[in-house]
């Protein structure tokens, strides 16, 4: 029965799901390294803020969909 179990989550693992939350998180260090920078490069933060707002709503709803269906 576990092992049954297993075999199904393991269905639903897909190597594009490591690859958008992998993306997240270099945006997220991208984003803290811009602002912590003296000059503040006003387009760069404000493309890698809408950038990262995208891929956040992108992995939560690959999150409900995949991997708590």
């Amino acid at each position: 029965m576990l092992l049954a179990e297993a075999a199904e989550a393991a269905k639903k693992f897909e190597w594009f799901d490591i690859i958008m939350v992998v993306a997240t998180l270099i945006l997220v260090v991208a984003l803290v390294r811009l602002l912590s920078e003296r000059v503040k490069n006003k387009f760069a933060i404000a493309f890698t803020t809408v950038s990262l707002i995208v891929f956040l709503i992108a992995d939560v709803a690959m999150i409900k969909t995949s991997w708590l269906a």
